[in-house]
């Protein structure tokens, strides 16, 4: 595949699954990992069943079910039959928000880190009374107040919860309409605003690299379903690399993509919001996912059922989530358990 036969096939809503795994295989493989099970992330939804062995509720998702033949079997909800649509809002209550309200929603975070309004761009309403934005001009600039420089923005510990495909964290396209937004200064999505800020404060590929790593380490976000876990991972990683080809008008290094990859398969993750364990996992814990066990050994319940699914209370005993402190001075570069980093990120303050 050529250089333009690329770019075409990345800017595509739907991205087939097979031309992604031909053109970064590596990285590919990176996007399916569950490191909380030391597996692959599962399907945790019956919306599949009809393919058979392999495709059921806690199947793994691996590169060959999702490539070839079924190299379009995972589509953007914008994209799925109607009745799948309407099939999954019912069971899994199961919503997508427009650009406009995440654009909206973002903005009020920006609005309040930065103390202005409009920084990225003014919302504006056209005559149809539909809604949209204007971009701003020239570079974000920050103040000279400590803790809000450019490195800061960057590297802001945010995260979206039940991000299905994470349209507050990437806007490669209209979740809900499906349609690209092909423009980047049109993109709104935080992992997006980060990125512009990288484009504007580096000038040579290696620091710009390093600091969209450190803006993608500082991104996180967490999903029931695999499909959409795996969209959002897939949309994660190119939106960098529209990124990168739109600063420095190539390609980025093919050895470099993987790396990304690595840490958007910790930074977005598998779980069930409400009990922070894999989906339906509880009373069914494999032996060998024992680290957690391990390391707090004394809070666990037993494996035998779940007291917590049946009560409401205390731990639950399914696979634990766990996900990676990067910034942390006092985890660096370590694992970090669910329990600990995912709660200041709900409640920083």
């Amino acid at each position: 595949m050529d250089l333009t036969d690329r770019i075409i096939e990345e800017r595509k809503v739907d991205i087939s699954e097979t031309w992604l795994w031909e053109a970064y295989p590596d990285a590919f493989r990176k996007l399916l990992i569950d490191h909380s099970s030391h597996k692959n992330i599962i399907w945790a939804t019956d919306s599949y069943l009809e393919f058979g062995v392999g495709y059921q509720f806690d199947d793994e998702i691996t590169p060959e079910k999702i490539i070839g033949a079924h190299g379009q079997l995972i589509r953007p909800q914008a994209l799925k039959d109607r009745d799948e649509q309407i099939r999954r809002v019912k069971e899994k209550a199961e919503v997508f928000t427009p650009s406009w309200i995440c654009n909206a929603q973002n903005n009020l975070i920006d609005e309040a880190w930065f103390g202005r309004a409009n920084v990225f761009n003014e919302e504006i309403t056209l005559e149809d009374g539909s809604h949209s934005w204007i971009p701003t001009d020239g570079k974000i600039e920050f103040s000279d107040e400590k803790g809000k420089s450019w490195k800061d923005y960057v590297r802001d510990m945010l995260l979206e919860i039940t991000c299905g495909e994470a349209p507050y964290l990437v806007s490669r396209y209209d979740a809900v309409g499906g349609e690209p937004i092909h423009d980047l200064k049109m993109r709104i999505g935080l992992l997006d605003r980060k990125l512009r800020v990288v484009s504007e404060n580096t000038k040579t590929s290696g620091d710009w690299i390093d600091w969209a790593k450190t803006a993608l380490e500082c991104t996180y976000g967490y999903e029931w379903q695999g499909d959409n876990l795996f969209l959002a991972r897939e949309a994660l990683m190119l939106t960098v690399l529209d990124y990168y080809r739109a600063k420095f008008g190539k390609e980025m290094p093919k050895q470099s993509i993987p790396g990304l990859a690595y840490i958007i398969s910790w930074n977005i993750f598998q779980m069930d919001g409400l009990k922070y364990v894999i989906p339906e996992t509880c009373g069914k814990r494999e032996s060998g996912n024992r680290l957690f066990d391990k390391l707090f050994s004394d809070e666990l319940p037993p494996f035998e059922g779940c007291d917590a699914c049946k009560t409401g209370q205390g731990l639950h005993n399914g696979i634990p989530v766990m996900i990676r402190a990067y910034h942390n001075s006092a985890n660096k570069k370590k694992k970090g358990v669910t329990d600990v980093l995912f709660r200041s990120l709900i409640n920083p303050h």
